[in-house]
Protein backbone atom coordinates (compact mmCIF):
# COMPACT_ATOMS: atom_id res chain seq x y z
CA UNK A 1 0.00 0.00 0.00
CA UNK A 2 1.33 3.28 -1.05
CA UNK A 3 1.59 6.18 1.22
CA UNK A 4 -1.49 8.10 0.82
CA UNK A 5 -3.18 5.30 1.64
CA UNK A 6 -1.29 4.60 4.85
CA UNK A 7 -2.00 7.88 5.65
CA UNK A 8 -6.06 7.24 5.80
CA UNK A 9 -4.97 5.06 8.92
CA UNK A 10 -5.49 6.32 12.23
CA UNK A 11 -2.87 5.79 13.61
CA UNK A 12 -0.22 7.03 11.21
CA UNK A 13 2.45 8.47 12.31
CA UNK A 14 3.48 10.49 8.97
CA UNK A 15 1.26 13.48 9.01
CA UNK A 16 3.72 15.65 12.00
CA UNK A 17 4.46 18.48 10.14
CA UNK A 18 0.84 18.40 8.52
CA UNK A 19 -0.43 18.47 12.18
CA UNK A 20 2.26 21.40 13.56
CA UNK A 21 1.15 23.68 10.55
CA UNK A 22 -2.74 22.67 11.67
CA UNK A 23 -2.33 23.87 15.29
CA UNK A 24 -3.53 27.23 16.65
CA UNK A 25 -1.59 30.52 16.44
CA UNK A 26 -3.10 33.72 18.39
CA UNK A 27 -1.92 35.58 15.39
CA UNK A 28 -4.25 33.65 13.25
CA UNK A 29 -7.10 34.26 14.97
CA UNK A 30 -10.42 36.16 14.30
CA UNK A 31 -12.12 36.77 17.13
CA UNK A 32 -16.24 37.17 16.21
CA UNK A 33 -17.67 40.53 18.10
CA UNK A 34 -20.69 40.69 16.17
CA UNK A 35 -23.17 38.19 14.36
CA UNK A 36 -26.16 39.46 12.09
CA UNK A 37 -28.14 36.71 10.82
CA UNK A 38 -29.43 37.93 7.12
CA UNK A 39 -30.94 34.86 5.28
CA UNK A 40 -32.97 31.93 5.82
CA UNK A 41 -33.01 29.25 3.12
CA UNK A 42 -34.02 25.78 2.34
CA UNK A 43 -30.95 24.82 2.08
CA UNK A 44 -28.53 27.30 3.72
CA UNK A 45 -28.37 30.54 5.57
CA UNK A 46 -25.91 33.74 5.68
CA UNK A 47 -24.54 35.46 8.58
CA UNK A 48 -23.08 38.59 8.54
CA UNK A 49 -20.15 38.40 11.10
CA UNK A 50 -17.88 41.49 12.01
CA UNK A 51 -14.85 39.70 13.87
CA UNK A 52 -11.38 41.47 15.30
CA UNK A 53 -8.02 40.70 14.30
CA UNK A 54 -5.00 39.50 16.40
CA UNK A 55 -3.68 43.44 15.85
CA UNK A 56 -7.14 44.95 17.30
CA UNK A 57 -7.96 45.73 14.18
CA UNK A 58 -11.55 44.62 13.08
CA UNK A 59 -12.96 43.71 9.52
CA UNK A 60 -16.37 42.12 8.14
CA UNK A 61 -16.64 38.31 6.83
CA UNK A 62 -19.42 36.97 4.73
CA UNK A 63 -20.69 33.05 6.39
CA UNK A 64 -22.99 30.77 4.68
CA UNK A 65 -23.83 27.95 6.73
CA UNK A 66 -24.68 24.54 5.54
CA UNK A 67 -25.35 21.06 6.44
CA UNK A 68 -23.29 19.90 4.39
CA UNK A 69 -23.48 16.80 1.55
CA UNK A 70 -21.53 13.25 0.55
CA UNK A 71 -20.67 11.77 -2.67
CA UNK A 72 -19.75 8.07 -3.92
CA UNK A 73 -16.69 7.13 -6.35
CA UNK A 74 -18.01 4.28 -7.63
CA UNK A 75 -15.13 2.26 -10.47
CA UNK A 76 -15.79 -1.16 -12.03
CA UNK A 77 -14.15 -2.50 -14.49
CA UNK A 78 -11.67 0.46 -14.86
CA UNK A 79 -14.57 3.02 -15.27
CA UNK A 80 -15.56 6.10 -13.22
CA UNK A 81 -19.51 5.90 -12.45
CA UNK A 82 -20.43 9.93 -13.08
CA UNK A 83 -23.62 11.89 -13.63
CA UNK A 84 -24.43 14.48 -16.23
CA UNK A 85 -26.36 17.32 -14.92
CA UNK A 86 -27.60 20.75 -16.36
CA UNK A 87 -25.95 23.17 -13.43
CA UNK A 88 -28.07 26.11 -13.75
CA UNK A 89 -25.15 28.70 -11.76
CA UNK A 90 -22.68 27.74 -14.30
CA UNK A 91 -25.43 27.44 -17.61
CA UNK A 92 -23.69 24.21 -18.91
CA UNK A 93 -23.81 20.06 -17.98
CA UNK A 94 -21.54 19.40 -15.78
CA UNK A 95 -19.97 15.64 -15.00
CA UNK A 96 -19.80 14.52 -10.73
CA UNK A 97 -19.67 11.85 -8.85
CA UNK A 98 -23.05 11.03 -7.25
CA UNK A 99 -23.75 13.00 -4.58
CA UNK A 100 -26.34 15.19 -2.34
CA UNK A 101 -26.84 17.07 0.82
CA UNK A 102 -27.17 16.11 4.02
CA UNK A 103 -30.63 15.75 5.70
CA UNK A 104 -31.10 17.14 9.17
CA UNK A 105 -28.66 14.45 11.45
CA UNK A 106 -28.15 11.87 8.89
CA UNK A 107 -24.45 10.37 8.74
CA UNK A 108 -22.54 11.07 5.72
CA UNK A 109 -22.52 6.96 4.79
CA UNK A 110 -26.05 6.95 4.83
CA UNK A 111 -26.55 9.86 2.37
CA UNK A 112 -23.57 8.57 0.59
CA UNK A 113 -25.46 5.48 -0.07
CA UNK A 114 -28.84 7.04 -0.83
CA UNK A 115 -27.70 9.42 -3.19
CA UNK A 116 -25.95 6.77 -5.07
CA UNK A 117 -28.85 4.41 -4.98
CA UNK A 118 -31.25 7.80 -6.25
CA UNK A 119 -29.04 8.69 -8.81
CA UNK A 120 -27.68 5.75 -9.82
CA UNK A 121 -29.79 2.60 -9.34
CA UNK A 122 -26.21 1.16 -7.59
CA UNK A 123 -26.19 -0.40 -4.76
CA UNK A 124 -22.85 -0.47 -2.35
CA UNK A 125 -21.72 -3.68 0.15
CA UNK A 126 -19.36 -1.22 1.70
CA UNK A 127 -18.17 2.36 1.55
CA UNK A 128 -14.73 3.43 2.69
CA UNK A 129 -14.12 6.94 3.57
CA UNK A 130 -12.17 8.77 1.21
CA UNK A 131 -11.82 12.30 2.15
CA UNK A 132 -13.74 15.42 3.28
CA UNK A 133 -13.98 18.42 0.88
CA UNK A 134 -14.27 21.96 2.48
CA UNK A 135 -15.98 23.09 -1.16
CA UNK A 136 -14.59 27.42 -0.27
CA UNK A 137 -13.81 27.55 3.37
CA UNK A 138 -13.43 31.54 2.63
CA UNK A 139 -17.42 31.94 3.15
CA UNK A 140 -19.12 28.63 4.16
CA UNK A 141 -18.57 25.75 6.26
CA UNK A 142 -20.09 23.41 3.89
CA UNK A 143 -18.46 20.16 3.72
CA UNK A 144 -18.51 17.01 1.50
CA UNK A 145 -17.60 13.49 2.75
CA UNK A 146 -16.79 11.30 -0.25
CA UNK A 147 -16.63 7.78 -0.06
CA UNK A 148 -15.41 4.43 -2.21
CA UNK A 149 -18.39 2.29 -3.08
CA UNK A 150 -16.80 -1.79 -3.49
CA UNK A 151 -19.46 -4.51 -3.95
CA UNK A 152 -21.65 -2.67 -6.65
CA UNK A 153 -24.71 -4.10 -7.36
CA UNK A 154 -27.14 -2.64 -10.06
CA UNK A 155 -30.98 -1.58 -9.19
CA UNK A 156 -33.40 1.29 -10.29
CA UNK A 157 -32.79 4.98 -10.00
CA UNK A 158 -35.15 6.89 -8.21
CA UNK A 159 -34.20 10.89 -8.52
CA UNK A 160 -35.82 13.24 -7.03
CA UNK A 161 -38.41 15.22 -7.93
CA UNK A 162 -37.16 17.34 -10.25
CA UNK A 163 -33.51 16.14 -10.45
CA UNK A 164 -32.57 15.36 -14.24
CA UNK A 165 -29.20 12.95 -14.64
CA UNK A 166 -27.80 11.18 -17.13
CA UNK A 167 -25.40 8.20 -15.74
CA UNK A 168 -22.43 7.88 -17.90
CA UNK A 169 -19.25 5.33 -17.31
CA UNK A 170 -15.76 6.87 -18.22
CA UNK A 171 -12.56 5.14 -18.10
CA UNK A 172 -10.39 6.22 -14.77
CA UNK A 173 -7.24 7.11 -16.83
CA UNK A 174 -9.62 9.69 -18.90
CA UNK A 175 -11.00 10.88 -15.80
CA UNK A 176 -7.74 11.61 -14.31
CA UNK A 177 -6.50 13.42 -18.08
CA UNK A 178 -10.13 15.33 -18.32
CA UNK A 179 -9.27 16.65 -14.74
CA UNK A 180 -5.68 17.98 -16.26
CA UNK A 181 -7.53 19.29 -18.82
CA UNK A 182 -10.36 21.35 -16.57
CA UNK A 183 -13.11 19.19 -18.33
CA UNK A 184 -13.87 18.31 -14.92
CA UNK A 185 -13.70 20.79 -12.16
CA UNK A 186 -16.18 19.79 -9.86
CA UNK A 187 -14.58 19.96 -6.39
CA UNK A 188 -15.71 17.14 -4.47
CA UNK A 189 -15.62 14.83 -7.87
CA UNK A 190 -11.45 15.72 -8.34
CA UNK A 191 -10.77 15.27 -4.80
CA UNK A 192 -12.68 11.72 -4.51
CA UNK A 193 -11.41 10.61 -8.18
CA UNK A 194 -7.85 11.28 -7.46
CA UNK A 195 -8.09 9.88 -3.58
CA UNK A 196 -9.58 7.45 -5.25
CA UNK A 197 -6.81 6.49 -7.53
CA UNK A 198 -4.19 6.85 -4.55
CA UNK A 199 -5.86 4.31 -2.39
CA UNK A 200 -6.10 1.88 -5.42
CA UNK A 201 -2.99 2.41 -7.13
CA UNK A 202 -1.98 -1.13 -6.28
CA UNK A 203 -5.08 -2.64 -6.59
CA UNK A 204 -6.60 -4.29 -10.06
CA UNK A 205 -9.38 -1.84 -11.10
CA UNK A 206 -11.51 -4.61 -12.01
CA UNK A 207 -11.87 -6.36 -8.59
CA UNK A 208 -13.81 -3.30 -7.50
CA UNK A 209 -17.16 -4.99 -8.52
Amino acid sequence: MNSTAQGLGENDAGLDEVRRALEPESSLLERVTGDEHVWQGKIFSVDHLEVELADGSHAWREVVHHHGGAGVVAIQSGKVCLVRQYRVVLGRVTLEIPAGKLEAGEQGESCAARELAEETGLRAEKLVHLATVLGSPGFTNEHTEVFLAQGLSQGTARPDEGEVVRVVWIPLDEVLRAISAGLIQDGKTVAGVLAARALLSDEPMGDLR
